[in-house]
């Protein structure tokens, strides 16, 4: 069984609180995680768009594109739509032996809105799951017959944000939609960390390793804080910090159960005056070199043949 590490670089460059990382670049974000050790980076906003400069400019650092976000608005357009709003990415994406594509519903989402507390996101019924999975279903076909696969981000502030939103769209989706399983977001929207390998395992494509503080998730559920405010103010850490809260040791041993083969990537975005995100990056990095170690899951150190 072997995985790749990767990061995303929001430590370093933040696309929804960019005052944030003002003060970074991503060039930075590159060179570090490349030298910390990482072999792929998800993209992020701040790097070239087109596919012939985003190739150039990962193969400058030595590093592959392990996926990134796509903001899905499929909840209100129909699939024809969906379908040529993301074409582009899909079609650069699968050119650049990207593992996935990110994909999260982002029409009626409050994620982004620092005005709107993360309780206050949106619900939807059973029906109303069922009928976007059936969409989804579509989109994620079409995305497979083009060479690269959806993988679905539940997310905070989103409408598939806790467990039994994951089991609806998981249960009312085809095979083809497989999850980005995201500890941080799945503790802090109160899933089944464990249980959701369990249950969902054969369909968990891409993996990302965010831990969680959990006092702060706390104060910002009974403070009514804005998804983004719970961000500043620090509920999201990596992996070995001893102020998380998330047991990856746990999490590593069932993905090594599973036979888990693919990415595992590292994604914290904190305030940067508050910790270093060279050093956080390394702490995460070295905790899960380890953690494969233990459990058996080899650490492929090789970057993509596109980017090497």
């Amino acid at each position: 069984m072997t995985v790749k590490i990767g990061i995303s670089p929001i430590a370093w460059q933040n696309d929804d609180l960019p005052d944030l990382t003002a003060a970074y670049t991503m060039e930075q974000a590159l060179r570090e995680a490349r030298e910390i050790g990482y072999t792929g980076v998800e993209r992020g906003r701040r790097m070239p768009q087109d596919t012939k400069g985003l190739r150039r400019y990962l193969a400058e650092y030595d590093t592959a594109l392990c996926g990134g976000w796509c903001s899905g608005n499929l909840l209100i357009n129909d699939v024809e739509t969906e379908k040529a709003a993301i074409a582009e990415q899909v079609e650069q994406f699968a050119a650049l032996g990207a593992p996935c594509l990110v994909y999260a519903e982002c029409s009626n989402t409050v994620q982004g809105d620092r005005t709107i507390p993360v309780n206050n996101r949106p619900k939807l019924s059973a029906d109303e799951v069922r009928t976007y999975a059936g969409k989804l279903s579509e989109l994620a076909k079409w995305m497979t017959d083009k060479g690269l696969p959806l993988a679905y981000h539940h997310h905070m502030g989103a409408f598939i944000e806790d467990q039994e939103d994951i089991d609806r769209l998981m249960g009312g989706s085809s095979p083809e939609v497989t999850l980005l399983y995201d500890t941080g977001h799945l503790v802090f929207g109160g899933g089944d960390l464990l249980g959701t390998l369990d249950k969902w395992g054969d369909r968990i494509l891409h993996v990302h390793y965010k831990d969680l503080r959990k006092d702060v998730a706390a104060e910002a559920r009974a403070k009514d804080w804005s998804f983004l405010d719970a961000v500043i103010a620090g509920a999201f850490t990596v992996p070995g910090d001893p102020e998380g809260s998330i047991d990856f040791a746990a999490v590593t041993k069932q993905l090594a159960s599973m036979g888990y083969e693919g990415w595992i990537v590292v994604e914290a975005e904190q305030d940067p005056a508050k910790v270093s995100p060279y050093e956080a990056s390394k702490l995460g990095y070295d905790t899960i070199r380890d953690l494969c170690a233990r459990y058996g899951l080899e650490v492929d150190t090789s970057p993509a043949e596109e980017c090497a």
